[in-house]
């Protein structure tokens, strides 16, 4: 199963209503197909100037290392090597802390979601929200 346009709006747009509902800070969000190709993007009105690479590199490193952000949150911790040579493997687009939501459908990673703009938990379950929105299973770590 591929990611669609449709659907990676649908994430952007529930996830956006997600953080609408609970008051929280302007974000900035990436959808990624399961190739790592940009499916769908918004930056909220007022969102800082770089949470877009912010929530590109938590959606990256999750698609990229087959891990939740939190997850590599943990890593990063543990393994703080690993993780600096990940990041450069990956052109330093990995961002380890929560926020980097994989999207699955039937155990199957078709993409990843991004998102950075309030606190790395709240930005991890506007992602989470998003997802089961558009009726995938969400893998944060």
């Amino acid at each position: 199963m591929a990611l669609t346009l449709a659907a990676a709006q649908t994430i952007v747009h529930a996830a956006l209503e997600f953080a609408s509902e609970r008051g929280l800070k302007p974000l900035g969000i990436s959808v990624l197909d399961a190739r790592g190709a940009l499916k769908a993007f918004a930056a909220q009105d007022g969102a800082s100037l770089k949470r877009g690479e912010l929530a590109l590199g938590k959606a990256n490193g999750a698609l990229g290392l087959g891990q939740g952000s939190r997850t590599l949150m943990k890593r990063a911790e543990q393994q703080p090597y690993f993780i600096a040579a990940a990041t450069a493997a990956i052109g330093g687009s990995l961002i380890p802390v929560p926020g980097g939501v994989l999207i699955k459908a039937n155990d199957e990673v078709i993409g990843a979601v991004g998102i950075s703009g309030d606190t790395s938990d709240n930005d991890e379950a506007a992602a989470m929200a998003g997802i089961l929105a558009a009726g995938f299973e969400a893998d944060g770590g």
